[in-house]
């Protein structure tokens, strides 16, 4: 595969070094006034217990965009905003629309071990609402449109061995299906969330996990949806001081599937870590956004997403944004997209974006590569004997494998690379 940069072949944009390498800043004062422009905020609300404060603010950054939790404040999109342009909204019109359930999802969860609870929350009821705020048109209806949000909780320091598993499960090709997901770990409190999307449905899925202070906390979603299945979702995270969260999503089925991943952080002293694995067949689209909001100091993050495309208009899109402000500083962050094109006919489309707002960090970078297999790497292995075929698929399973070990749920594990060799049969391998 070849990588769009590298370590000694760095971009320079604007005095700053990015590619595999971390950004250096010759020379720019501790301040950083010539990275990004510091935005002035004004707020209001629209009234309700709840409901998210609307922020706008001067400049063009990510932080510009509106998050609210009113339908009102969110037009239908037509495909020239920027958050739109990639995705198929012919496709996505019905989750768009602002529409009632019809046939909803169902949940099952598993593994409610002692010091785990399962409840429902009303709009108004917290913790819901309390980190999450919708993005965009399809957040904000999905959370609208979702009386009683499902809610699991895990006590302050307890210490689960095995995962709790949500099967959530489409129960009509075509059907409206709206919900939310509260996932709540309490103070020193340690958990991993399986969360596993199976079945068809039009869904609209959204996810809010709040992450006390000191938790350890991981959250797997699985999208195996069948192949007529629509799901567009956010999934927000808010880590407490000194807390660690990782978030690993592997989206293998459906016909369009759009998620947005984001995390803040409460206080500083915080670990976040977003993982992404897809592999999109012919006429699929899968599409990722990651957003990572660096507002307080002394945290680190980590996002790495991989995918493999294979058949004619296959497409995928990842879009990556780290937002370092003013008040962040001493922050560590990393973001990098790799894709791998297995046929003719594939597309993938990768946008990694950094923003930072003061020039006292430890430090900060991207990266994107999209390529076919790197013909250096066949060669090595055919050289020893191995034929061109299994050659391929060592290639294939190599570049994927950093995601799958990344679960550190074996069971799981297991069963992607089973997936990963279903994958690998359609395209011939």
């Amino acid at each position: 595969m070849t990588n769009s940069a590298s370590a000694d072949q760095a971009e320079q944009v604007a005095g700053v070094e990015v590619g595999e390498a971390r950004i250096s800043i010759p020379g720019m004062s501790e301040e950083g006034e010539n990275l990004a422009t510091a935005h002035e905020e004004t707020e209001h609300t629209h009234g309700g217990l709840g409901e998210s404060t609307v922020k706008s603010k001067s400049g063009g950054s990510r932080a510009d965009r509106t998050t609210s939790l009113n339908v009102a404040d969110f037009a239908v999109p037509t495909g020239r905003e920027e958050e739109w342009r990639f995705s198929p909204l012919k496709k996505l019109g019905r989750v768009l629309s602002d529409a009632a359930t019809q046939t909803p999802v169902t949940l099952k969860v598993r593994n409610l071990a002692d010091g785990v609870t399962q409840a429902e929350l009303a709009q108004a009821q917290s913790p819901r609402g309390t980190v999450f705020s919708a993005a965009d048109r399809a957040a904000v209806v999905g959370y609208s449109q979702t009386a009683q949000a499902d809610y699991i909780s895990v006590a302050a320091d307890t210490e689960l061995r095995e995962p709790v598993y949500l099967d959530i499960t489409g129960e009509a090709a075509g059907h409206r299906a709206n919900g939310h997901l509260v996932l709540e770990a309490g103070t020193h409190s340690k958990v991993v969330f399986v969360m596993e999307h199976r079945g068809s449905a039009d869904a609209n899925l959204n996810v809010e996990v709040i992450v006390r202070d000191g938790a350890d906390v991981t959250v797997v979603s699985l999208q195996r949806w069948d192949d007529d299945a629509i799901h567009v979702g956010q999934q927000d995270a808010e880590v407490g001081r000194d807390a660690k969260y990782k978030h690993v999503s592997v989206t293998l089925g459906g016909e369009v599937v759009r998620l947005n991943s984001n995390v803040r952080y409460a206080a500083e002293g915080a670990e976040a870590a977003m993982y992404g694995l897809y592999f999109a067949d012919a006429g699929q689209h899968l599409e990722h956004r990651s957003f990572v909001d660096h507002n307080s100091p002394r945290n680190n993050s980590n996002v790495l997403y991989k995918g493999a495309l294979q058949g004619q208009d296959a497409r995928t899109v990842w879009v990556g944004d780290v937002l370092i402000r003013k008040a962040a500083e001493g922050t560590d962050s990393y973001e990098k997209n790799q894709n791998l094109i297995l046929t003719d006919g594939a597309r993938a489309d990768s946008i990694p974006n950094l923003e930072i707002e003061t020039g006292l960090i430890e430090g900060a970078g991207h990266a994107s590569s999209t390529g076919r297999f790197d013909e250096n790497h066949l060669f090595y292995l055919m050289a020893r004997g191995i034929p061109e075929k299994e050659a391929r698929q060592l290639v294939v399973r190599g570049f994927l494998n950093e995601i799958v070990q990344a679960i550190g749920v074996e069971s799981i594990e297991d069963t992607i690379h089973q997936d990963l060799e279903n994958e690998l049969k359609i395209a011939g391998f």
